[in-house]
């Protein structure tokens, strides 16, 4: 068929709840128009740059009943920018090459018409860095830690919260059976918006983010105000990325080569020990959700999100509207532009409702 027209579809960065809704609702929405076909990249970009390629055709026996399931059919990876592709030299160092021709030559000699990119904050920078250098690009918000703006809600995020308040609600019990404080971390990065939400459905008596350094004094404080003659419970929620005021981040340099970002993850033994240090008594124990919070089935709520993003993405390339990005604002399913929406991180604002609602339900930040 002469007018026949192609989509790359890829997934990049960490897994998460959603991504095969969004694979599935692009494939579905493809079918109802003629001379469209959608195929696949593993493993982000790194499917098309390979020779031969890794790409799978998303017809409809491949896609089928996949929105029920967790992570990706296509595969992710967090080492696949073609803009600072990683090569290592023969002495073991990595140099950062732009490989950006190259993709623009694979994808023209595939007859690809245009890339759906599925990813969060880093990789839709990647989206709008390869508009810029003339590829016809559409990005999918997705993160669970919910720090794109220009969208209410990315999907992923609501089934991360899900974990989290379904793992918070088991320690509570066994904080109360034992006297203790117990310390839930979560994921999050540098915003606190999953360890925020799980304070609120949860009950936390302290919620700490990376948004509102705490005061260690005034938690042992809090804490303290829980006890009475040796009994009573506390249960802390705490983000990867939260600090004490005046302090820093807990987190590691990558020790993989060509992954860019830190490692967080570790923060509720910190506290742990910055609490014994200013005098809180109490017995701690600690629980790091950690990667749990990116596996398993999206909710009913994400995969309905998550659907939504994918037919509105096909509807962006069939009209050619390139150097968008899917949005969800005022409860539609919009778009708006990559630039605006990698503009400013998505931080949860101090002064925002939701604080103002936590700490009117009496949950301190230690602030």
């Amino acid at each position: 068929m002469a007018d026949k027209k192609k989509i790359l579809v890829l997934t990049g960065g960490g897994d998460c709840p959603g991504l095969n809704a969004v694979i599935r609702g692009i494939a579905k929405r493809a079918k109802k128009e003629k001379g469209w076909e959608v195929y696949g990249s593993i493993e982000a970009f790194n499917g098309i740059m390979k020779d031969p390629p890794e790409l799978v055709k998303l017809t409809s026996k491949r896609i089928a009943g996949i929105h029920v399931k967790g992570g990706t059919i296509l595969k992710t990876t967090n080492k696949g920018n073609p803009l600072a592709f990683a090569r290592e030299n023969p002495d073991g160092s990595v140099t950062m090459e732009d490989r950006t021709e190259i993709l623009k030559k694979k994808l023209l000699e595939h007859n690809f018409d245009a890339v759906i990119n599925i990813g969060g904050d880093g990789s839709q920078k990647i989206s709008q860095a390869l508009f810029e250098k003339g590829i016809n690009i559409v990005g999918v918000p997705k993160t669970i830690d919910n720090d794109l703006s220009s969208t209410d809600l990315t999907f992923g995020f609501s089934s991360a919260v899900q974990v989290a308040t379904d793992s918070f609600d088991k320690l509570v019990t066994t904080a109360e059976s034992h006297h203790r404080v117990m310390i839930m971390e979560v994921m999050g990065r540098d915003a606190g918006w999953i360890a925020l939400h799980t304070a609120i459905a949860g009950g936390a008596e302290i919620c700490l983010i990376p948004e509102i350094p705490y005061d260690i004094k005034k938690l042992v404080k809090r804490i303290e105000k829980r006890y009475h003659k040796g009994r009573g419970f506390v249960n802390i929620v705490i983000s990867e990325g939260a600090h004490a005021k005046g302090g820093q981040v807990f987190a590691r340099e990558p020790d993989e080569k060509g992954y860019a970002h830190k490692r967080l993850g570790g923060v509720a033994y910190r506290l742990t020990e910055e609490l014994r240090a200013a005098g809180c008594t109490a017995d701690i124990r600690e629980a790091v959700l950690g990667h749990t919070q990116r596996g398993g089935s999206p909710i009913a709520f994400d995969r309905i999100l998550a659907s939504l993003f994918g037919v509105k993405a096909f509807e962006l390339v069939k009209d050619g509207k390139y150097g968008q990005m899917v949005s969800y604002k005022g409860s539609k399913v919009t778009s708006v532009p990559l630039k605006d929406a990698v503009k400013e991180y998505n931080f949860v604002k101090p002064d925002s409702f939701l604080v103002k609602g936590a700490k009117g339900l009496g949950i301190s930040f230690g602030d």
